[in-house]
């Protein structure tokens, strides 16, 4: 599986649930020295590149990955250069969080697919560990916090294959439908019993909704799970994917704390109006997520192409929070990477990871999604906790100790965010993420996860987005020189 902030679901880890992504999409493998290169990786080339030469100014607004590998690809040509970021840090929805004394990464923290992805490729350039999680080692608890028996899991299969089953006829539909009704009235949810109930909030809860961070009510049926992903198994970052953001990042101009508020592009260059003043350049990249598009945190003068306007306004933005648990020590089984629970609560931490294997930290890491996620950002840490631990205690005790330290997201509520990353919402389609990727006017370019039609809500996705724009740069430049 491979958006942008989210543990593999529970499709992915549980042996009950077959209803992955993975096991209905088109797997691409790729090659890694074609991928890296597509990066930039070797600057001789790059600037042996026709029309790659200094073309003139580009301001890049936003220093998340996508921003990053542009400027990077830019500025290994010959370009100059200069990253614009509202907020005090480098790498946007990658964020290493070191307040509890050790790398917690409250945004991406995956390579979703490690063969012939380029962010493998980055990640050994830059020397970062890698640990691979194992979706074979979950456990499932119930309702009860007892691991599921053996007609649980039967149970749990059944509702699984028909699932499957309602969300292949409804892409076959004459009219699309949320994913929710979909599925509930391909199961006769009104008709079932209260666990049955349970059951098929937790797969619909686990394996979408966790897995695309947009409500159920809200995803489209047609295009939901319309992407590609990478082959190969997951890795994440011991010491952060920070990393990967510090090597990108090396040598460029990055103006942090420059928030940007307007674009104005009806002159022969573009201006850029940022809370730390103006700048002006031949060309200006917008990277910000969609859901600070959507909020409209940006004004163009003049305003975008109608369709343009109509990606940003249809496209969706879920929430995928992180909720990290630092304990004195570990009271689980370390063997497990994944602990599921069937919640009674619709999708109330149902899914946690034990970073105690890969890391040797006793820390796990709870999750929540779209509406849930949405919910709990609006109380306090201390009550976030408390709901966590009541679920912590339901699986391994009432003895289970009290964390000694804790660190949350919340990126719905984040300004420079607005959310974690995009999704096919209801009356969305595939191609207006293209739309959303379209230049204008040789002036303005667009990238970010939400512009890459097939690897969308993924940080390779952002990333590709990224050099896809810079070569889009390169070649408006070289085109309008030969036109002259």
């Amino acid at each position: 599986m491979s958006p942008l902030f989210s543990s593999p679901s529970a499709a992915e880890a549980a042996p009950f649930a077959q209803a992955s992504r993975r096991a209905w999409l088109t797997q691409v493998a790729g090659s890694l020295a074609a991928a890296w290169a597509l990066l930039g990786a070797s600057k001789a080339q790059a600037k042996d590149r026709p029309g790659a030469g200094p073309a003139g100014q580009v301001l890049v607004v936003g220093a998340g990955m996508s921003g990053l590998a542009a400027a990077r690809a830019l500025s290994d040509a010959g370009w100059s250069v200069t990253v614009l970021e509202a907020r005090p840090r480098l790498g946007g929805r990658i964020w290493t969080d070191r307040s509890l004394g050790l790398p917690l990464d409250l945004g991406a923290s995956w390579i979703h697919g490690v063969k012939g992805n380029p962010v493998t490729a980055l990640a050994q350039e830059a020397g970062a560990r890698m640990v691979e999680t194992s979706y074979d080692s979950t456990i499932t608890f119930n309702t009860s916090g007892q691991p599921v028996s053996a007609a649980e899991r039967a149970r749990l299969d059944s509702l699984t294959k028909r699932m499957n089953k309602a969300l292949k006829a409804g892409q076959q539909a004459e009219k699309d439908k949320p994913v929710r009704t979909t599925v509930t009235q391909g199961l006769g949810y009104a008709q079932m019993n209260a666990e049955d109930k349970r059951y098929t909030d937790f797969l619909i809860n686990s394996t979408i909704e966790q897995e695309w961070a947009g409500s159920a009510t809200l995803q489209s049926t047609y295009w939901y799970d319309a992407d590609k992903a990478f082959k190969g198994g997951d890795v994440l970052f011991p010491d952060g994917y920070g990393a990967l953001i510090d090597h990108l990042a090396e040598g460029l101009d990055v103006r942090l704390g420059h928030a940007v508020s307007s674009i104005n592009w009806q002159a022969n260059s573009v201006k850029v109006q940022t809370s730390q003043g103006a700048f002006a350049a031949d060309h200006v990249l917008i990277t910000v997520p969609l859901g600070v598009l959507k909020a409209g945190g940006v004004s163009f003068t003049p305003a975008l192409p109608q369709a343009k306007r109509d990606a940003i306004s249809k496209l969706g933005m879920g929430v995928f929070n992180k909720c990290f648990l630092q304990f004195d020590q570990v009271f689980w089984d370390p063997d497990y990477d994944w602990q599921e629970y069937i919640p009674e609560p619709y999708g109330l931490w149902t899914e946690w990871v034990s970073l105690t294997r890969p890391t040797g930290k006793p820390v796990l890491l709870g999750f929540n999604a779209a509406d849930t996620a949405q919910r709990m950002e609006t109380q306090s840490d201390e009550a976030t906790v408390a709901s966590a631990m009541q679920t912590l205690r339901t699986i391994f005790g009432p003895q289970t100790p009290q964390p000694k330290a804790w660190a949350i997201s919340r990126w719905g509520a984040d300004p420079w965010s607005r959310g974690s990353y995009s999704f096919n919402a209801l009356g969305s389609h595939p191609r207006q993420r293209d739309d959303l990727a379209r230049s204008v006017s040789g002036r303005l370019f667009f990238a970010g996860e939400a512009t890459h039609r097939q690897y969308f809500a993924t940080v390779h996705g952002a990333m590709m987005s990224g050099q896809r724009a810079a070569e889009e740069i390169m070649s408006s430049a070289a085109s309008a020189r030969s036109a002259l």
